[in-house]
This record gives structure tokens, C-alpha cells and sequence, in this order.
């Protein structure tokens, strides 16, 4: 079974967020070893803090992100200079992935900074959920389901419209 994971920086404190992280994440355990791996965000000190501040603060962060990675797991940064997929495209990835032989995905999410350098070199896709903006709580939650919506694609059930 295809191991698929979503490395967050930071927690998600709402409970509706969480709960409906926690139902797609429940559904997915038919279709893929799925799991949720937290990080902390890095302190920044100073409210107004300056782009050298922030760079510290997300090369710490991308150092944790990239020493969670499973040994060879493919790596999709969500970045807002990344490809926009449709549902179809990331079944097609994740199917693609599963059919490799080394079929381990990992899926990432920055803290309100972004990512480090590091890992959006280190990412083997760049993905973008649009040209808006959102709490990465709703990201979070949003890729979630897209990620059980490809799972249902996959396996040719009716939950995709």
C-alpha cells in the first residue's frame, strides 16, 4: 500500500479544521498508509521582523521538514509559485507514484512564511492551490480531501464529479 504523507508546519488549534482533517484522513486508511506529520514553527522574536530573522527561521523549519522524509519519498512543495493540478492531474501523480515502485509521496506545507530554499529545491513538484491566499489550517484541510478525491479517482468510485 502506497505510503502517502503531509508534513505540516505548525497545528491546526480550530476544531472544525481538525475535524475534517481527521474525516478525510480516517477515509483514507482504505486507500493509502496516510499520515500527518507536525512540526513546530520556528520563534521569530520580534514582530517586525527582518527577511534574516524569517531565512533563519525557515532553513530551521526546512531542516526539520527534510530530515522527516521517508528514505527516496517523492517530495510536492505547496509553494504559490507552484503548477495549479486538477483533481485528475494529482490522481495522475499519485497513481504514477503508486505504479513507480517507489511510490512514497510526501506533501508539504510551511509555516505563514512559506518554505525554506532547501526544500523547494529538494521538492521533485512544485504545487499551487491557486493564486489565493488562505490559512494553512484550510490548506491543510483542502489538500486533504483533494488527496482522498485522487484516491477515489483511482480506484474508479463515484465520489469525484
Amino acid at each position: 500500500m502506497q505510503n502517502i504523507d503531509l508534513i505540516c508546519v505548525g497545528k491546526v488549534n480550530a476544531p472544525y479544521f481538525a475535524a475534517g482533517v481527521a474525516e478525510y484522513q480516517k477515509r483514507l486508511g482504505a486507500f493509502c498508509n496516510f499520515r500527518i506529520i507536525e512540526l513546530p514553527e520556528a520563534t521569530i522574536a520580534e514582530k517586525n521582523a527582518g527577511q534574516t530573522q524569517i531565512r533563519k527561521a525557515l532553513q530551521k523549519e526546512g531542516s526539520a521538514i527534510l530530515s522527516s522524509l521517508r528514505k527516496g519519498e517523492y517530495l510536492a512543495a505547496l509553494c504559490i509559485e507552484g503548477k495549479q493540478f486538477s483533481s485528475e492531474e494529482l490522481a495522475a501523480l499519485l497513481a504514477e507514484r503508486a505504479n513507480s515502485g517507489a511510490g512514497d509521496i510526501a506533501f508539504i506545507i510551511g509555516s505563514s512564511h512559506g518554505l525554506s530554499e532547501e526544500v523547494k529545491r529538494a521538492a521533485n513538484v512544485r504545487l499551487s492551490m491557486g493564486r489565493i491566499t488562505m490559512p494553512h489550517q484550510l490548506a491543510r484541510l483542502v489538500l486533504t480531501e483533494q488527496i482522498y478525491r485522487a484516491c477515489t479517482i483511482n480506484a474508479g468510485m463515484k465520489y469525484h464529479k
